[in-house]
């Protein structure tokens, strides 16, 4: 262990600092950095740009951890005892190789902002009690090998950003329309061809949509106004009808663009 990650540790300890951040150190075994997980009073560790593979249990250790940050790592696999920090509020795993989560994943009662973009997660990944994360406001998932999103996804009822572009999702849950608070709602890069009408059903005005798929509009498609989308609520909408009013009142690369209803 370097001098420095020495001093970051004693410093902690005997000054009481809340926050630990040890990112760029060339990390990739956590149990060989002495007395981290001696600093239970710690309340934000950031381990992003490191070389760890795995998460030791000693994790749970850290008690009092309100933000976690493994951001660009190479973690194939968390361990159960994670699901022992109940003051977590902020988890970063994005840019990692993860391919499942542990047992337990969604006894987290304190979380708010999950990233799990740049995995090799699918649906199948996702453990039983995943959609328990009911505190949840932010859902990064994107770059990861969804291609159907359960519909329990409904459950999470306090989201405001849900993120799911570049996966292989070619439909959505009819049960995202429960998702109330929603403000964002990113789905490029997949190859979705309708939206259900439940989207946006409840009235908000802040939501929107980001344009998800590989279509190219012509200068054939009709161009009629945003408010086409209302009077499709009750049907699936169809992309291209959906999105070409926007493309003309905006004049922006519709792959690009974002898109409020209300």
């Amino acid at each position: 262990m370097s001098k420095s990650l020495k001093k970051l540790v004693e410093e902690s300890r005997e000054k009481n600092q809340p926050e630990v951040d040890m990112s760029d150190r060339g990390i990739s075994n956590m149990l060989d950095v002495n007395g981290l997980f001696t600093l239970s009073h710690i309340t934000q560790l950031v381990l992003s740009h490191n070389k760890l593979t795995t998460v030791p249990p000693n994790i749970a250790e850290l008690k009092n951890l309100e933000v976690l940050n493994f951001f660009n790592n190479q973690i194939e696999e968390l361990p159960t005892q994670i699901s022992s920090l109940q003051k977590l509020k902020h988890l970063n795993l994005g840019m990692n190789r993860l391919n499942t989560l542990p047992r337990g994943f969604g006894s987290l009662p304190a979380l708010e902002v999950l990233d799990l973009t740049y995995n090799n997660l699918s649906e199948n990944s996702l453990p039983g009690n995943f959609f328990y994360l009911t505190t949840l406001r932010a859902l990064y998932l994107s770059d990861n090998d969804f291609e159907i999103l359960p519909p329990d996804i409904g459950k999470l009822t306090k989201l405001q950003i849900l993120s799911l572009r570049d996966n292989d999702l070619i439909s959505l849950p009819k049960e995202i329309g429960e998702l109330t608070q929603l403000k964002e709602l990113h789905i490029q890069g997949n190859r979705l061809t309708v939206l259900p009408p439940e989207l946006g059903n409840d009235g908000t005005s802040s939501a929107f949509v980001t344009h998800p798929n590989n279509f190219a509009f012509g200068e054939e498609e009709k161009k009629s106004h945003w408010s086409a989308w209302h009077a499709t609520k009750q049907s699936a909408v169809d992309i291209k009808t959906l999105f070409a009013p926007i493309q003309a009142a905006y004049g922006t690369y519709v792959c690009n663009a974002a898109y409020t209803w209300g």
